[in-house]
């Protein structure tokens, strides 16, 4: 495939997508047909009311959950033919997450809970360091490497969660309400951030947001309800 092609052909492609969840005896359609594109360096904001199937969608293009029908490309491959294995290997390489809670380990400093991801495929200590004090510092954290969470504020601990997405260099970054827990000035500067490394790093972000203001700042917005992109 030559390099036009491969430029052309969206990062991204959901075809179909349906979820359904059992429900007190009932079934409970979180995801009715969805399709949608994302090219290769765009910031997309997803929103909508609670109950849209705005985290359910994000967890399936992130392959954190698999679709009761329908699948995702990924640069153009079928992610969900892929084996449990196989596709775990996949979200460490290429996908980065960012959720409402950080999920940092409270017990390592923000150098160390950045460094992880790498140091568990066992890739040397001084290179991850170096790689995430370079991310830290390119969030605004460089005085802060050796602070551990309760040390740090919440917009700080979802700094350090962003760089933590970074590492492994994902072409895809999903974030899932990041300022949802921010107070709206804090929230506004970690959208800011996003925004930057979006430009700077040509890194495709995907976040799902109720804050229109934000969303504002994407290139694009898509609206969800009761399942389905409106």
């Amino acid at each position: 495939m030559n390099d036009t092609s491969l430029e052309e052909r969206p990062l991204v492609r959901a075809v179909n997508l349906y979820k359904s969840f059992p429900m007190g005896g009932t079934k409970v359609e979180a995801l009715r047909g969805v399709r949608l594109e994302i090219a290769r360096g765009e910031m997309v904001a997803i929103v909508g009311a609670s109950g849209a199937g705005k985290s359910t969608l994000l967890h399936i293009i992130g392959t954190l959950d698999r679709p009761t029908s329908g699948t995702v490309f990924f640069d153009g491959e079928d992610l969900f033919r892929l084996s449990e294995q196989a596709l775990a290997a996949f979200r460490n390489r290429r996908i980065g997450f960012v959720f409402q809670f950080h999920h940092l380990l409270p017990e390592f400093t923000a150098l160390e809970n950045v460094s992880m991801p790498t140091l568990i495929q066992n890739r040397p200590k001084e290179q991850a360091w170096a790689e995430a004090t370079a991310l830290l510092t390119d969030v605004g954290l460089k005085d802060r490497l050796h602070h551990k969470p309760g040390e740090l504020s919440g917009g700080e601990q979802q700094r350090v969660a962003v760089a933590r997405a970074l590492m492994q260099r994902p072409d895809l970054v999903l974030a899932d309400e990041p300022t949802g827990n921010l107070d709206t000035h804090t929230g506004e500067a970690l959208f800011t951030l996003m925004r930057d490394l979006n430009r700077r790093r040509g890194t495709t972000f995907v976040i799902v947001t109720h804050n229109e203001k934000l969303s504002a700042q994407a290139d694009r917005i898509i609206h969800m309800e009761d399942g389905t992109v409106v």
